[in-house]
């Protein structure tokens, strides 16, 4: 792999930056986005009013604990503008989730939000090793979905060629990333896999192409899949964390250098780690869930909004805002089976420890009485027999059994067999709740 480390004259100021004046700027940010908040949106000014707070009372960063939290269901009642500080004719783009658990959320953004986004894109792209002069090829979909034109104004930013391609047509994908030879590629980890096995159908050797970085984001993915992508093709693979509730894609990312967790870029965005059940504040270090409030998000500030992302805060490492360790679970992923909790980040571990599965699973969830039954289903690898790949099954139900402490069936299909997805992989089918 080539080094794309960025050059320390190539860096904003602020991430040359000290902590000390991090935290000034900071600071003064949370103060602006607190009263902006109460002052334009009805809903802040009532639930600060309901817990006796008041934007003046933030007179130091921990002060922000005494604000109340904000999650997605208080975005949903106010659907769709009832979040919005600014007037509808400011508003110059919107963004919605995809809604498929009730009402979607639908996000804004000024001029200058665009901007700011456009901004922090570009930053993101230049840590993950990206350079102006390249080829982005970005297969994340356009459209209401934050991701795909998210990529595209960031690589522009940055002095990018960009290849608007979205998801899907897997065949053209392959065809444009030959053809075309980007240099970098903005897509979901799991397709990303499907495009290589398209490749590998087609006779094309992955690691003789033109890909030199793959920036991943909107599914967690273990430091395991990063080996098995870098290993297929000979490229960096650097994580991109976001969420459109926040801005989209660009609210932290991994530098190439380190390759240690998301670096969040905490001048736009400040972090609390939380315990989930309780909301108490957790210091840095502890694992939680992630907490994040906008400090320069004109058209819709968001308080201490709820991630659902469990991970911890760590010290900066390639640069002085500090990391995130990287996303294994989300609080609403997480299985219970038979009083043991579970995330698809630990299945996928525990099968790319076994060379002869693929990393295309689903985890099935369903129910025997008045038991729950987590089914693995996984494909084997191209040229694995099925006598070979029903030995691996075995043996991931004791990996699984000894590593996790929880029983499974796994069921090794063929090559194919599982449901490709051109976005975010559906990794848990969940019969239970037809029942």
């Amino acid at each position: 792999m080539q080094d794309r480390t960025p050059r320390p004259e190539e860096l904003e100021p602020i991430e040359r930056a000290g902590v000390d004046e991090l935290r000034v700027l900071q600071l003064d940010r949370l103060r602006w986005s607190l009263r902006h908040a109460y002052d334009n949106v009805p809903h802040y000014r009532r639930t600060f009013e309901a817990l006796g707070v008041h934007p003046d009372d933030c007179r130091d960063l921990a002060d922000l604990a005494r604000f109340p939290l904000t999650g997605k269901a208080e975005l949903r009642e106010n659907y769709p503008f009832g979040m919005f500080a600014v007037p509808r004719e400011r508003i110059a783009r919107l963004h919605a989730s995809s809604g498929t658990t009730g009402r979607p959320t639908v996000v804004g953004y000024t001029r200058q939000d665009l901007t700011t986004w456009a901004r922090l894109m570009a930053r993101s792209i230049r840590a993950s090793g990206g350079r102006p002069g390249d080829r982005v090829h970005v297969a994340y979909g356009y459209g209401l979905f934050t991701g795909g034109l998210g990529a595209h104004y960031g690589a522009e930013e940055l002095g990018c060629t960009v290849i608007p391609v979205s998801g899907g047509m897997t065949e053209r994908q392959v065809m444009l990333i030959r053809d075309l030879a980007p240099e970098v590629i903005m897509v979901t980890p799991s397709y990303l896999l499907a495009i290589v096995d398209e490749m590998e159908r087609q006779g094309i050797d992955p690691r003789a192409t033109s890909l030199q970085v793959g920036i991943f984001g909107a599914e967690p993915w273990t430091e395991d899949m990063r080996h098995e992508m870098e290993r297929r093709l000979d490229m960096h693979a650097v994580d991109i964390y976001g969420l459109s509730e926040l801005m989209g894609p660009g609210v932290a990312n991994e530098c190439v250098e380190t390759k240690d967790g998301p670096h969040l870029w905490e001048d736009h965005f400040y972090p609390e780690i939380i315990d989930p059940v309780t909301g108490a504040v957790l210091p840095d270090g502890e694992r939680g869930e992630l907490v994040l409030t906008s400090l320069t998000r004109e058209a819709m500030p968001v308080v201490r909004y709820r991630t659902r992302d469990l991970t911890r805060l760590l010290p900066g490492t390639a640069r002085p805002m500090r990391r995130i360790e990287k996303i294994t679970g989300r609080t609403d992923d997480m299985m219970i089976v038979r009083g043991v909790n579970v995330f698809p980040t630990q299945i996928e571990e525990l099968i790319l420890r076994t060379p002869q599965l693929s990393p295309h699973f689903q985890c099935v969830l369903d129910r025997q009485g008045r038991l729950d039954t987590l089914t693995v289903r996984v494909e084997r690898r191209p040229g694995v027999t099925p006598e070979s790949a029903e030995r691996a099954g075995a043996a991931l139900v004791e990996l699984v059994r000894n590593t996790i402490g929880v029983s499974v069936a796994v069921q090794v299909i063929a090559p194919d067999g599982v449901e490709r997805s051109m976005g975010k992989m559906r990794r848990i089918v969940d019969h239970r709740r037809a029942g």
